[in-house]
């Protein structure tokens, strides 16, 4: 007990004199502020509007005009280590989060556990007497705890929140979200033909939460975290907000770094006589070809018109979640509480080179080794961003939404970790308007709210010891505009690249993420200064060789103080394949029942590349019985088995490629079945691809047969898992509707066997897992 019990107890009641001081909850400090934290995904300094971009951001606008915009804050180049830093505080990697989770490895900074001696904002707070709420992207759970059968002790409910409304993964269908509510997996509360989108639905959550707080206890503080699932792919929005960008982007991506550079320095979010970083700046051989730009005079006409429709829907997208955060600042605002509400708007790494050199209407087929076209992707142009479409834009983009910077996410470049941060107080910051340019990172947030909420950070949590806080607090930086950076040092790492900052100098080794290069001795490390170069495009590393020395020497100390080593630049395939703990082992039969919470592919029986089995025990009672029985997947990639016109179908949506593989039974009678379908696997096609027989059955006959391919990789990475008598969330076949929840009978229970010829191009579903942080 944190304080002594004072009274007296004795036998009789009468005689005792009670005390409560020790058993009441504790309280925040008077005048403290609320906490909301805005934290989108994939967001390069270029793309908003308040830092010059072409993205209108109302929202921000509003926030940045009444408070301070930042032009020099960092994050980790990535998004699950990003997030560790603003849950705790401390490095990445003493987070033990070096990479997504996806990625983890069995080392002390990368095991993506993290340890409870880097205790949680949230936990502070909460102890301090705020609730807290956060909602949207978490992608810091284990990723073998993604399910729920696993342990909650890393859930966001054991982290310190009071209240967790979103997703576990790095990204989820903005139609159709996996969803989960506290410890909770749950379906989405209704259909986008009924105007759902996930960005609407976690501000409707945030608002009510807030509400409902403040009804009980008007008093109490709040720390809320949103984390929408803007702008990581999919870039899903409706057609009328990417349509207020029509044409605005037709002039190309290399025009729009010389126009966007103009207005940064007009804004003076970029000094006068910045430079303008190379569009492949990296020497070949040192990085990805994955990560090429294609310069868009070598483009086709019809290349450029869906190139520039895919950052018309990203753009789009963008401005509809603000304009979504803009109802929760509405809301705040009428109820008297913006005033004193300290709000960070920001982003938690640079934009996203994942869709390639070339873009992509459905990336599960980059994912699965299969080609996009252009004639295929064209014939999506009018519905990027609809239900339909999985779509992701080119890594032209990813630069030009970087720019001035070289490279973008995963990269220690400043196009991987310089990103967008507009802090708004009223009742805090006495500066309108301003801009900052004081250097800082993501590790520097706690600090931060901690002094503008009156708190320090216990020396011990939980019965734990806690490792200091490894960033600086920010305050101080309020309402001085040119008061000297407080930060001195920050090192940066991520999947083989590396840099560090040193007092207005950094220094970053040539080296490319996920690249298999090795031999990091051999490094090439460049130099800059930044007080006279922020765009890091003049290297004065043969200039400065003593200084550029002592920044490798100081990188190597930072990583063996905070638990970097081991370097970690191997292909994919070999990172995926290095064992991890699993809750069980792997077995050849899986048994799935109804009215259960939907199995994350993580988990699920893999029929990927290898022959299998569905048997389901089901007993229809009526002649109108219809939905589905089992389904894994969507209709980018994924398979059902299903009743709809009193007859069994097997559909087999391989990568969303029409037409579907179906397989159709004849009329059934009301009765007790065994219902099924066996794939056997005959070869392999050139792609990796599984070829093969499929027989659907009703009880030991067999009623359709044919030919089929079934995918090499996931059908999903996040979300769309596999569900019996219902699809939780984007249909498979197009010849339902989800949920098309089962009814007019009985399913009992759904196994599905595995063959032992399973089959993995490990390369290339290691791509997958990798690719989508």
């Amino acid at each position: 007990m944190a304080t002594p019990f004072k009274g007296v107890i004795n036998t009789d009641i009468r005689d005792s004199t009670p005390d409560w001081e020790p058993f009441i909850p504790p309280k925040a400090p008077e005048g403290a502020p609320n906490v909301l934290i805005v934290l989108y995904d994939d967001t390069g300094l270029a793309a908003w509007s308040p830092y010059g971009g072409r993205i209108q951001m109302p929202t921000m606008q509003r926030l940045a005009d009444n408070g301070l915009t930042y032009t020099q804050w960092h994050t980790t180049a990535l998004c699950s280590p990003t997030r560790s830093c603003f849950l705790t505080g401390r490095n990445h990697h003493q987070n033990a989060m070096a990479c997504i989770t996806e990625a983890s490895t069995g080392f002390p900074g990368s095991h993506g556990h993290i340890p409870p001696e880097c205790g949680t904002l949230a936990e502070v707070m909460r102890q301090a007497g705020w609730s807290t709420f956060w909602l949207g992207k978490n992608h810091n759970v284990p990723v073998e705890e993604t399910h729920a059968g696993a342990s909650k002790s890393n859930w966001p409910l054991h982290q310190g929140w009071d209240r967790f409304y979103g997703f576990l993964g790095g990204e989820t269908n903005n139609w159709y979200p996996t969803l989960v509510e506290d410890n909770r997996m749950i379906d989405q509360p209704y259909q986008p033909e009924e105007g759902y989108h996930l960005s609407k639905d976690l501000a409707d959550n945030a608002i009510q939460m807030i509400r409902d707080l403040k009804v009980s206890a008007p008093s109490r503080p709040w720390l809320t975290w949103f984390c929408p699932g803007a702008n990581h792919a999919p870039h899903h929005v409706a057609t009328e907000w990417a349509d207020k960008y029509k044409g605005q982007f037709n002039d190309g991506y290399e025009a729009y770094r010389e126009w966007v550079l103009g207005r940064m320095v007009e804004k003076g979010v970029m000094p006068e006589g910045t430079e303008l970083t190379p569009l492949n700046p990296m020497p070949e051989g040192t990085y990805s070809p994955n990560d090429d730009v294609r310069p868009w005079d070598s483009l086709s006409d019809e290349e450029k018109k869906l190139f520039a429709r895919m950052a018309e829907v990203y753009a789009g997208f963008s401005e509809y979640t603000d304009h979504e955060v803009g109802r929760i600042v509405d809301y705040l605002e009428e109820s008297g509480q913006l005033e004193n509400t300290l709000i960070l708007y920001c982003a938690d790494n640079g934009a996203s080179g994942e869709g390639s050199p070339n873009g992509s209407v459905n990336e599960n087929l980059f994912f699965n080794g299969w080609p996009d076209s252009v004639e295929e992707n064209l014939k999506h142009i009018d519905d990027l961003g609809s239900p339909s479409t999985y779509n992701h834009y080119p890594t032209g983009w990813a630069v030009a939404f970087s720019t001035p910077f070289k490279m973008f996410k995963r990269y220690s470049y400043a196009g991987g970790t310089c990103d967008p941060l507009v802090i708004h107080w009223p009742a805090g910051i006495e500066a309108k308007g301003e801009v900052r340019h004081q250097y800082h990172h993501a590790t520097d947030i706690v600090p931060t709210i901690l002094e503008c909420c009156g708190l320090q950070f216990p020396s011990t949590l939980n019965g734990h010891e806690q490792v200091p806080l490894a960033g600086v607090s920010m305050r101080y930086s309020f309402d001085e505009l040119d008061a000297p950076t407080a930060k001195k040092r920050q090192y940066y790492a991520m999947l083989g690249t590396r840099g560090i900052w040193d007092q207005g100098w950094k220094a970053v080794a040539v080296h490319g993420p996920l690249s298999g290069i090795g031999n990091y001795e051999r490094d090439e490390w460049e130099l800059f200064h930044l007080e006279e170069d922020r765009a890091e495009a003049r290297d004065l590393a043969e200039q400065h060789p003593e200084r550029l020395k002592e920044l490798v020497e100081l990188w190597f100390e930072e990583a063996r103080r905070y638990d970097v080593l081991p370097l970690d630049d191997r292909s994919p395939a070999e990172i995926l394949n290095d064992p991890r703990p699993q809750p069980d082992e792997p077995r050849n039969t899986y048994v799935y029942y109804p009215q259960t919470a939907e199995v994350p592919e993580v988990v699920a029986a893999s029929t990927r590349g290898r022959s299998y089995k569905i048997l389901a025990d089901v007993e229809i009672t009526s002649p109108d019985a219809e939905g589905v029985i089992f389904a894994h997947g969507s209709r980018f990639g994924g398979h059902a088995l299903f009743l709809k016109d009193q007859k069994l179908w097997y559909v087999y949506n391989f990568l969303g490629l029409p037409p579907e593989q179906q397989f159709v039974s004849d009329r059934l009678e009301p009765g007790k079945y065994v219902l099924g379908m066996e794939f056997a696997k005959e070869s392999t096609g050139k792609r990796g691809e599984a070829l093969g027989t499929t027989k659907l059955h009703v009880d030991e006959d067999v009623v359709a047969e044919g030919p089929m391919r079934t995918q090499l990789a996931f059908f999903t990475l996040c979300g769309d898992g596999l569900c019996v008598g219902r699809d939780s969330g984007d249909a498979v076949s197009k010849e339902y509707t989800a949920p098309a929840t089962f009814k007019g009978g009985t399913i009992l229970q759904v196994e599905v066997s595995v063959g032992d010829d399973q089959y993995l191009d490990l390369e290339k579903e290691a791509h997958a897992l990798l690719a989508r942080e």
